[in-house]
């Protein structure tokens, strides 16, 4: 794979660090821990990591709010122990992607608490601040993700604060010079330390309106999807004021000329806006924004041939040179073999699942433990760490049950995560999916998707063809990548039962990979249909 554009068509496995190997036995996870565990990583057949954040960070939000962009956390380790991880990632033929949170820092971080003093020191735009109304209320309506209104007051300057996650992170002023400089100097020394590229957070959410205008009510109607429910007050507004503004794609394009001073690194945004998939193009077009970005879409609860075809396909209409990053779980979302599996997860579904996500045309992240299908973790009030799910308890539950520890041995205590209390408890039912066990059945979840990505690397057509749906019976996701000449036929069965594909209108030279197919199918050469079992997937070479 070519060193620059290793990105296009790769798959970057995301870390959560407090929750993949506890090294020094205190029930989180580390740096060291995720040195010990490169080897399997590596092993998988991925192109790169995504490491969530491990900056200096009071945790409120559990590293995504920053109180120092070039400190390691002590909870995670050293420069050193980065230093390390870096190095031996890269012998291995690792890409090492980090997080940077670059919207909103820590309210404990020195540019905040200096801020916050007056409205005249060196630091007084550098957040979002603004005057009250007459009657002493927040300047407009804006909400928080997390729950609330977005403003909090200060006494100390006699006005509100804008923070559109936790109170305890304040957004930072964009529109200020000096800010948008120290940001890109603070990603610069990450450049400098080696890494491959970042994962931009809440890209969407840098700028803000100005004139601070109420941003208008949303239909009930319109309130669902991108990870907010009607229970969440948030759903109720079209957050044009607060998120995606004009003036991102300047920064963008700020950040990209820095960027493109070190070869081979890139940049991965995090879409969330009123319509993902349009701002997913804007912000990825031409070679001066960024190299890709992923949204929210796959993300949901709607799992059908139809809404991925379409997701897919509006994008494709769209995105022009642009580049998409695909991903069907995250550290925020419900697991996805919970998620779509309904709580009745069926192996073979997530192997179908796995490859389905591996065969879209963009590149991809895939986030820990979905290798193992692992399912989203029971966690009672009582052990909820997520400030998210605390503040919506008991109609939302947060986001702990994604982020539980990687069982790795399943006799071990603890799953061999950690010696000690984990930071979050493991599910029992984790044990039997751990990864001693998976490593030992040839059949596993584990070897299957190990097994699908070696022989991903060797279908150019997979990573770099083009995309094109073709209909189909309602529960089989059906499509062909082309790239000259060659064509692939791709098949995916969603349902639980048996589907057939019609193959008169496109004659198929030979099968190339199959998962679940029945006996003997694969041993056809030319045949007029094919047959799908349960959650199955198909891969053919089209003739001519």
């Amino acid at each position: 794979m070519d060193q620059v554009t290793w990105w296009r068509g790769g798959v970057i496995y995301q870390i959560y660090p407090r929750s993949l190997m506890d090294s020094n036995g205190d029930g989180v996870g580390d740096l060291q821990g995720i040195i010990a565990k490169l080897d399997y990583i590596a092993s998988l057949n991925v192109d790169a990591i995504w490491i969530s954040p491990f900056f200096k960070s009071p945790m409120k939000d559990f590293g995504y709010d920053i109180s120092d962009y070039l400190e390691i956390d002590p909870l995670f380790g050293t420069m050193a122990d980065f230093d390390q991880l870096i190095e031996k990632a890269h012998q291995l033929n690792i890409k090492v992607v980090i997080d940077q949170v670059l919207s909103h820092t820590s309210d404990q971080h020195h540019w905040f608490e200096q801020s916050r003093q007056s409205r005249d020191n060196d630091k007084a735009d550098w957040y979002v601040w603004a005057d009250p109304k007459d009657d002493g209320s927040a300047p407009n309506n804006w909400l928080a993700i997390f729950g609330g209104c977005a403003w909090e007051w200060e006494p100390r300057r006699q006005q509100y604060y804008l923070h559109n996650f936790l109170k305890s992170q304040p957004d930072v002023n964009f529109h200020c010079p000096q800010v948008r400089q120290a940001v890109l100097d603070n990603v610069e020394f990450w450049l400098k330390k080696g890494v491959d590229g970042f994962r931009l957070d809440a890209i969407t959410f840098c700028y803000h309106d100005e004139q601070l205008r109420d941003n208008p009510a949303k239909p009930k109607d319109k309130r669902q999807g991108r990870g907010f429910s009607e229970d969440n007050p948030y759903a109720y507004q079209y957050h044009y004021y607060n998120n995606t503004r004009p003036q991102t794609v300047g920064f963008i394009e700020e950040l990209r000329a820095l960027i493109n001073r070190y070869p081979g690194a890139v940049t991965l945004g995090e879409v969330s806006s009123e319509d993902s998939l349009a701002t997913m193009a804007e912000y990825t077009q031409g070679d001066d924004r960024l190299h890709m970005a992923y949204s929210f879409e796959l993300l949901t609860d709607d799992f059908s041939a139809a809404y991925i075809r379409q997701t897919v396909e509006e994008l494709e209409a769209s995105i022009g040179d642009g580049w998409p990053c695909w991903a069907i779980g995250n550290h925020d979302v419900k697991r996805v073999a919970s998620r779509w599996g309904k709580d009745s997860v069926n192996p073979t579904m997530v192997k179908m699942l796995n490859a389905m996500l591996f065969s879209l045309r963009g590149s991809v992240c895939s986030y820990q433990g979905e290798e193992l299908g692992l399912t989203e973790a029971p966690i009672e009030f009582s052990q909820l760490q997520d400030p998210f799910g605390i503040a919506f308890w008991p109609m939302f539950k947060g986001r702990d049950g994604c982020r539980t520890p990687m069982p790795w041995v399943k006799e071990a205590p603890n799953a061999g995560f950690s010696d000690a209390t984990p930071w979050l408890p493991i599910d029992p039912l984790h044990n039997n999916s751990a990864v001693d066990v998976q490593e030992a059945d040839q059949d596993s979840i584990l070897n299957s998707y190990r097994h699908f990505l070696l022989w991903r690397k060797q279908q150019n057509i997979l990573i770099e063809g083009d995309i094109q749906f073709i209909d189909s019976h309602a529960d089989v996701l059906a499509f062909i990548r082309s790239k000259d000449q060659q064509r692939i036929l791709v098949l995916f069965n969603l349902s639980a039962a048996q589907q057939t594909f019609d193959l008169k209108e496109l004659p198929l030279s030979s099968i190339l990979e199959g998962h679940g197919l029945l006996s003997g199918a694969q041993d056809k050469q030319h045949p007029a249909t094919i047959v799908l079992p349960s959650f199955a997937s198909f891969y053919g070479l089209l003739g001519k």
